[in-house]
């Protein structure tokens, strides 16, 4: 198996493709039903958008750092985590990111940046307590998998029109969007909210979709880094437990990051597979499982 292959297989890229295809006819339908509807100039609005997009390309990184309260350490400052990640990144090819850490009791990590030059990975204080050394090992490995995979600028991309859907709904909604009426038709005002909200519905269905592809690539890749996938199935399993133990309050003030993180921390609420950003950990445990049996690891 080649490690540089951060994770992803044939059915696993087969799939990713297919919900990339499928949301890309998805916002395509949308712009051209925008540009139609409501009058607005296809320069204009390919501007406004892109412009839109820019931004959040750009400052995503940034945000997801500023939203967790994450610091950026030094070598100094933290030295076994820094010799952890320059050691992953050695095996796996990688620049070395910028390494953070959130001053938050809940176990958890994250990954965020638009390309390997531009990355950061974040890790809790209380991941660095609960975890062993290979442990956390393995968890960074996953993170960089997602680095190396450029999964935060594929989603971020994913997104951002999901985004922009939602917002013309709301505007629609509040009459800011649409020219005057057909005569014996629907308002184009309604036409636009419902166009919005149909485009919002489907693609995060699809975009959903595509994260827990991702993570099960994430999960592949740490096995590969690391050539211990043991370890990471050892860690998702302590995070799992030790979040039952952290209070509520605690874990809704990270709510927000649920999605970056590699294990949400409202993992344990029932929810319709179309509505999860993880797969489920049982599905992650028995993926990781073949993967140690395929490289002849033993199976905790």
């Amino acid at each position: 198996m080649k490690r540089k292959a951060y994770g992803r297989d044939a059915g696993l890229s087969t799939r990713m493709f297919t919900t990339m295809f499928l949301l890309g006819g998805v916002y395509v339908a949308f712009f051209s039903a925008l540009v139609y509807f409501t009058g607005m100039g296809f320069i204009a609005a390919f501007l406004i958008i892109g412009a839109l997009g820019f931004i959040q390309y750009f400052t995503s990184d940034k945000i997801a750092l500023k939203a967790s309260g994450a610091k950026v350490v030094s070598r100094e400052e933290a030295p076994e985590l820094h010799a952890m990640v320059e050691r992953l990144c050695a095996m796996s090819d990688l620049p070395k990111p910028k390494v953070a850490v959130i001053p938050s009791d809940v176990p958890n990590a994250f990954a965020t940046g638009r390309s390997p030059k531009h990355a950061a990975v974040a890790v809790t204080r209380g991941l660095w307590d609960r975890l062993e050394p290979r442990e956390i090992e393995g968890v960074l490995a996953h993170e960089l998998s997602h680095v190396g995979n450029r999964d935060v600028a594929i989603m971020t991309i994913a997104s951002f029109f999901s985004m922009v859907a939602s917002y013309i709904a709301q505007m629609a909604m509040w009459g800011g969007v649409g020219r005057d009426n057909r005569e014996g038709g629907l308002p184009i005002v309604l036409i636009v909210m419902l166009v919005s909200i149909l485009t919002y519905v489907i693609s995060n269905i699809l975009i959903l979709a595509l994260s827990r592809y991702r993570e099960f690539a994430a999960d592949r890749g740490a096995a590969l880094i690391t050539g211990a996938p043991e370890y990471l199935m050892s860690a998702l399993q302590k995070i799992a437990s030790q979040m039952t133990r952290i209070p509520q309050r605690d874990l809704r003030e990270v709510d927000g990051l649920n999605a970056f993180f590699i294990l949400p921390a409202t993992w344990k609420q029932s929810a319709s597979g179309l509505f999860l950003t993880h797969p489920p950990l049982e599905k992650r445990l028995a993926r990781l499982a073949v993967i140690a049996q395929e490289m002849g690891r033993p199976v905790q």
